[in-house]
């Protein structure tokens, strides 16, 4: 069989991939999480031990603090919930004026110590973004295990019920994405955004009562579980080449990696978490790479000019685009 030859995605755009003014921060606290998901490109789960340290939660609230042009904090993980600095970085962000997301499975709610986080969450305007790959219990079960479906839906009737969906400062967003393939006749990016809302909302209202804000869609990126699995099905390569032939250059002005810094539970940036779970890390023209201690001894947030990019970035220009916050067109 010919090997499939990516073509590099710096090459494939024309020019480096520059960084704009740095506005929002994605934290991924840990790899501790209730749920191990076939997709999780993180690879969490339940066995896991990495975390936040004291040190660099303290350097993260400081970086916050300091920096006025940082308008968002995401918060990641793992479960994000489950791992140390949560709270303190949420309280000091939104001490700080900052627009907070957590990134939520929804099914923490349900694990011994953690009943309070609806109620939290609301207290503290947090914007919750919510895996629910499909609005059919099955397809969701086969992704992130039996009985998270249920799980879900209860968690966001515990949400609606504290005003989410409803009050305006409550958001709430559900996230899909695609199962994954198991033949080449099976690969298809996220279908078109509002449509598939609209269904979602039909649905989920009709078959629960239950309201969200918005849909976002994702494509699901070669890295992690995915990529695991998508080696031993023989697909990895394929699955590349197909998200290089859906390439779209006009989501490029949008992509989610140019004005954001990626900082895993050690302290180094990234320019997304994609790259986090690659170990690709983000570099200084002089080829640098950096830490929040670092950027917090040069005082300044904008280093970076240029993103580091790799074959799985056409994963986020393919078709509408992809990103944390749902499809770029």
């Amino acid at each position: 069989m010919v090997q499939t030859v990516i073509t590099p995605f710096s090459h494939k755009i024309g020019s480096p991939l520059t960084k704009k003014e740095i506005t929002v921060l994605q934290i991924n606290l840990g790899k501790r999480c209730n749920q191990a998901c076939i997709h999780c490109h993180v690879e969490a789960g339940p066995n896991r031990t990495e975390e936040l340290s004291s040190e660099v939660c303290n350097q993260l609230i400081e970086l916050i603090h300091r920096f006025d042009s940082i308008q968002t904090v995401d918060i990641t993980g793992g479960a994000p919930e489950m791992n140390y600095g949560f709270k303190p970085l949420v309280e000091a962000s939104r001490a700080a004026g900052k627009q907070v997301i957590v990134r939520s499975n929804l099914t923490i709610f349900f694990e011994p110590g953690f009943a309070e986080l609806p109620a939290y969450f609301a207290e503290h305007q947090l914007q919750v973004v919510a895996s629910l790959p499909c609005y059919l219990s099955n397809n969701v079960d086969k992704m992130r295990g039996n009985g998270v479906y249920d799980r879900s839906i209860q968690g966001i009737k515990l949400l609606n019920d504290l005003g989410y969906a409803s009050d305006p400062q409550l958001i709430l967003n559900l996230v899909y994405n695609p199962s994954l393939p198991t033949s080449r006749d099976q690969f298809y990016l996220p279908p078109p955004q509002k449509k598939l809302e609209a269904d979602y909302k039909t649905y989920l209202a009709e078959h629960y009562d239950i309201r969200f804000n918005q849909l976002l869609t994702l494509t699901n990126l070669p890295i992690g579980r995915t990529k695991l699995y998508l080696q031993r099905q023989q697909l990895h390569q394929p699955y590349l080449q197909f998200l290089e032939d859906n390439f779209n250059p006009e989501t490029v002005s949008h992509l989610m990696c140019r004005n954001e810094l990626s900082i895993d539970y050690l302290g180094n940036i990234y320019d997304c978490d994609f790259n986090q779970m690659e170990g690709i890390p983000a570099k200084t023209a002089d080829g640098e790479t950096l830490t929040v201690a670092k950027v917090l001894s040069v005082g300044n947030l904008d280093l970076l000019t240029e993103v580091q990019t790799a074959a799985f970035c056409y994963g986020c220009t393919a078709g509408s685009g992809s990103s944390c916050g749902g499809a770029l067109l």
